[in-house]
Order: C-alpha cells, then sequence, then structure tokens
C-alpha cells in the first residue's frame, strides 16, 4: 500500500464507513499479519477477519480490565469488561486461528510481537495524549518497511467526551510523531489517520478533510 498514490486516493473518497476504508485498503496491499490496539468489543477485527481473507495473522491488543490511571469514559467496572471481552471472543470465534490475543497494556505485551513483523496496525485504545504516545513509538518498530499505521478519533476537538474526562489527543500528537519520525501522515474521513513507515521519506501532512488548518494545542484547545 502507498498512501501517497492515486488508487489509495480513489478509496479514500469512495468509503461509505471506516470499515470500507480499511477492509478495502487491506484488501489491495494484500496485508497479511494485522494488529489492532484498542479491540473493545470486537467489531473492528469482525469486520478486517470477514471481509479480508488472506490475513493470516490477526494481533489483538486490550486490556480489557479496569485501569486507575485512565479517566476515559470506556474504563468501565470489572463485570462490564468480563462482558465486554467475551463479546469480542465470540464476534471473532470464526478466526480463532488466525487471531493472536494479547490481554494487557500496549507496554506490557507488545514485545510479543517481533520487530518488523506487521503490515498494517489500527490503534483504537487510549486516547489520551499519554496513551497515543506509548502506543504509536512502541509501535512503530513492529512495522515492516512500507507498513502503515492507521487509527481512530482523529478529532479536531479535544473534548470529545466532556471536559471532566482527559482530551483526545490523537491529533495533533500523530502529526507530531510523524514530522519526528519523518514519515507521510494524512487525516481521512471517518476520523481517520494514515502514517506509513518508509525509508528514506520526508514529512508531509495531505488533509482530505479539511478540518486541520490549524492543529497546535492552542487552536484545538479554544484559545482566542
Amino acid at each position: 500500500m502507498d498512501i501517497g498514490d492515486a488508487a489509495f486516493q480513489e478509496l479514500v473518497l469512495r468509503a461509505g464507513s471506516r470499515f470500507d476504508l480499511w477492509a478495502n485498503a487491506v484488501v489491495r496491499a494484500n496485508a497479511r499479519t494485522i494488529l489492532e490496539i484498542g479491540v473493545w468489543k470486537g467489531d473492528f477485527a469482525k469486520e478486517l477477519l470477514m471481509r479480508c481473507p488472506d490475513i493470516e495473522t490477526y494481533y489483538m491488543i486490550d486490556p480489557w480490565a479496569t485501569l486507575a490511571d485512565w479517566n476515559k469514559p470506556y474504563n468501565v467496572d470489572a463485570n462490564t469488561f468480563a462482558a465486554v471481552y467475551a463479546e469480542a471472543m465470540e464476534k471473532t470465534t470464526f478466526a480463532s486461528r488466525k487471531r493472536k490475543v494479547l490481554r494487557g497494556a500496549t507496554q506490557d505485551v507488545i514485545d510479543e510481537i517481533p520487530d518488523g513483523a506487521v503490515d498494517f496496525a489500527y490503534v483504537d485504545g487510549d486516547h489520551t495524549l499519554r496513551g497515543i504516545t506509548i502506543d504509536l513509538i512502541r509501535l512503530l518498530p513492529k512495522i515492516k518497511p512500507n507498513g502503515v499505521i492507521a487509527g481512530d478519533d482523529f478529532v479536531v476537538n479535544p473534548w470529545q467526551h466532556g471536559k471532566d474526562f482527559e482530551p483526545t489527543f490523537v491529533c495533533p500528537f500523530s502529526l507530531y510523531f510523524a514530522e519526528a519520525m519523518r514519515l507521510p501522515i494524512q487525516a481521512l474521513p471517518f476520523n481517520q489517520f494514515v502514517l506509513q513507515k518508509q525509508t528514506n521519506a520526508r514529512f508531509s501532512f495531505r488533509d482530505h478533510t479539511g478540518r486541520f488548518r490549524d492543529s497546535s494545542v492552542r487552536s484545538l484547545l479554544g484559545a482566542s
């Protein structure tokens, strides 16, 4: 997959949902090894595993546990998490031979995946500044050359869950991370982003949404 080519741009513009977008991208890229961080009830995993028959290995990282240091609405009680985990397993049981369930926080389990093993990774876990920082930094070495990292909740408003919760900083941290690593990144419809691990690449940012003219923290927080 080349996120800069015309075929990918057409795929982005024709997608009817984030599921369509990434299932079509995975098929077109012939991606065999997938990693998802933040599985929750397994809806995204189910869609990719159903629509992409050439997937050979699907890593699923999620604690499915109440975390003392995570102030987000999905940090539910233990009984609810048990039900959520069971639902994720049930939804993907048809692909049980392909899935590799790594139950734990990213920094605790990601080293069970070899470096350079992953074709496509999807980040939809802890969207706080701490969480997206840990996820992207720990994830990049696991990606193959020319592999991609995609993710959800690339939003303009960091207070997507209200000011009683930690802000969502997938944007701008993903942008800063791509710039630091000298990688191309794109903002896509359905609050998605994608960056590509390329050798000898240059940082670039393409915004397909027109919403990120000013991605400074000051602007995102609504400073006047």
